[in-house]
C-alpha cells in the first residue's frame, strides 16, 4: 500500500512538472522572467528616447541643422557599443552579473532623472541631450551583453536555448515599442515627458535586477559546480574558450576568405539602410508635413517587416548569397519608392517592405556563419561582426544628417536606393565566384531571434 502511494506521488509529480514544462519560460522561472522585464524596460526606454529626441530636434528644436543635429545626436547614441565592447568585455568577465545589470539600469536611471529635472525648469542646451544620449547608450552597451551572458545562471541547461532565443526576440518587440511610443510622447508630453518615463523604466528595471537572486554560474562541462555563498551571485564562469585557444580575428578572417568579402558587402549596404533613422524623420517634417504619429508609423511598419521577414525567411529557396542579394535589390527599390511616390501610405508600405528585407537577410546569414565559423572562433567573431557593422551607422548618420541640410528628403531616398544596389550586384557576384557551402535554411528560434534583433541601430545588417 505505501509503495503504491508513493509510485503514485511520484507520477503526480512527474504530471505536474511535464505540464510546467508546456508553460512558456517566463511563466515557469521567476528569477528569469524578472530579469527579462528589466529587459523589456531598460530597451525600450533607451529607443523611445532615441527616437523621440530625433524627432524632438527635427520637429521642435534644431531649426535649420535640422538634419545634422539629428544625424549627430544618432552618431553618438551608437558610438559606446563600439568603441566600449573591450572594457565591456573585461566588466563583464570579472564582476557578478547581477551586480553589472543592477548598476547599469541605475546610473541609467539617475542620468535620465537629472535630465528630465532639468527639462522641466527649462530647456537644456544641445549638449545636455547629447551627454544625456551618450551616458544612456554606454548603460545600455553594458546591460545588453551582459544580460546574454546571464542567462545560463537564470535557468536549466535545457532551457538555455529557449531563454536566448526569448531574450533576443524581445530587443526587436521592446525595440519596436519604444520606437512606436518615442515620437507620440514627444507630441503629447514634450522633452520632460519622454525622459522623465526613461527614467522611471530604468529605476524599475534596476529594482528587478536588484531583488533577483543570480543561483550562480555553471561551471563548464566534466568540472565540479561551485555554488555561490548565499546572497552573493556567481563570477563569470561560464564554458568559453580559455585565451590560449583564441585566436587572434586576423588569423579568424583570414581563414574564412568568403565570409570577409560577405561582410564587407553588408558595411558597404549599411552606410545606406541605416541612413532610414535620419532619412525617414526628415521626409515626415520636410515632405509629409506630419507630427509624430507618421513617424511612429513608419517606425512600426519597419519593425513589423523585420519580425516577418526572420520568420519567413528561412523558408524562401535559393543559396544565401542568391537570396540576400535579391533582398538588397528589393530594399533599394524600397528605399527609393518615397522618393518617387509621396504619401504616408508608399512610404510605410516601402518601411515594411525594407524591414522584411532585414529580417530574411538577418537570419539567412547569421545561420550561414553559425554553420561555416568554427565553434572556437565563434564568439570572437560575431564579436567582429558586430563592431564592424555598428561602426558603419555613426559614419551613416553623420553623412546622411549633414546632406539633409542641403538636399531634400526625396533626393535623400534615391541616394539609398542608389547606393545598395551595387552592393547588391557584388554580394551576387560573391556568390557566383566562390559559392557557399550547401546549407539547409535556418529555422531555428536561436537563429531567428537573431535576426529579429538587427533592427535596431546597433544591430547588424538593417
Amino acid at each position: 500500500m505505501t509503495g503504491a502511494r508513493a509510485a503514485g506521488a511520484a507520477e503526480a509529480v512527474d504530471t505536474t512538472e511535464a505540464a510546467a514544462r508546456h508553460l512558456p519560460l517566463v511563466l515557469r522561472n521567476r528569477r528569469f522572467a524578472a530579469v527579462w522585464g528589466a529587459q523589456v524596460l531598460t530597451q525600450a526606454a533607451g529607443r523611445m528616447f532615441q527616437v523621440g529626441a530625433v524627432w524632438w530636434l527635427i520637429g521642435y528644436a534644431a531649426g535649420p541643422d535640422r538634419g545634422l543635429a539629428s544625424g549627430a545626436f544618432l552618431a553618438v547614441s551608437t558610438l559606446p557599443a563600439v568603441a566600449l565592447a573591450p572594457l565591456v568585455a573585461a566588466l563583464i568577465a570579472r564582476r557578478p552579473h547581477r551586480t553589472v545589470l543592477a548598476a547599469a539600469a541605475a546610473v541609467a536611471g539617475l542620468v535620465a532623472l537629472g535630465t528630465a529635472c532639468w527639462t522641466y525648469t527649462a530647456t537644456p542646451p544641445m549638449a545636455v541631450m547629447y551627454g544625456a544620449a551618450l551616458l544612456l547608450a554606454g548603460c545600455q552597451a553594458v546591460f545588453d551583453p551582459c544580460l546574454t551572458t546571464s542567462v545560463p545562471e537564470l535557468v536549466q541547461d535545457a532551457d538555455i536555448e529557449a531563454a536566448t532565443g526569448f531574450e533576443l526576440a524581445t530587443q526587436s518587440l521592446a525595440g519596436l515599442a519604444g520606437g512606436l511610443l518615442g515620437p507620440l510622447v514627444v507630441d503629447g508630453a514634450g522633452l520632460p515627458g519622454i525622459v522623465a518615463g526613461c527614467a522611471g523604466a530604468y529605476l524599475l528595471a534596476a529594482a528587478l535586477v536588484g531583488a533577483t537572486r543570480f543561483p550562480g554560474t555553471p561551471a563548464a562541462p566534466g568540472t565540479p559546480a561551485t555554488p555561490a555563498a548565499p546572497g552573493v551571485d556567481g563570477p563569470a564562469t561560464a564554458d568559453v574558450p580559455s585565451p590560449a585557444t583564441r585566436r587572434p580575428l586576423r588569423r579568424i578572417l583570414a581563414g574564412l576568405p568568403f565570409i570577409r568579402r560577405v561582410l564587407l558587402c553588408f558595411a558597404a549596404a549599411n552606410v545606406f539602410t541605416t541612413a532610414v533613422f535620419v532619412v525617414m524623420p526628415l521626409y515626415t517634417r520636410t515632405v509629409l508635413h506630419a507630427d509624430g504619429s507618421t513617424v511612429a508609423a513608419l517606425e512600426a511598419a519597419l519593425g513589423a517587416g523585420t519580425l516577418v521577414g526572420s520568420f519567413t525567411g528561412g523558408r524562401l529557396p535559393g543559396s544565401p548569397t542568391a537570396v540576400g542579394a535579391g533582398c538588397l535589390g528589393l530594399m533599394a527599390a524600397a528605399l527609393g519608392l518615397p522618393g518617387l511616390a509621396v504619401g504616408q501610405a508608399p512610404a510605410v508600405g516601402a518601411m515594411a517592405v525594407a524591414g522584411w528585407c532585414v529580417g530574411v537577410i538577418g537570419v539567412r546569414f547569421v545561420a550561414l556563419f553559425q554553420r561555416l565559423v568554427p565553434a572556437e572562433d565563434r564568439p570572437g567573431f560575431f564579436a567582429v561582426m558586430q563592431a564592424l557593422l555598428g561602426a558603419t551607422f555613426p559614419v551613416s548618420s553623420l553623412a546622411f544628417g549633414l546632406l539633409g541640410d542641403h538636399l531634400p528628403a526625396r533626393t535623400l531616398c534615391l541616394v539609398q536606393a542608389v547606393g545598395v544596389l551595387p552592393v547588391a550586384a557584388a554580394l551576387w557576384w560573391t556568390g557566383r565566384r566562390e559559392p557557399a557551402p550547401a546549407t539547409t535554411p535556418a529555422t531555428s528560434t536561436d537563429t531567428t531571434a537573431t535576426a529579429t534583433a538587427t533592427a535596431q541601430p546597433n544591430g547588424a545588417v538593417r
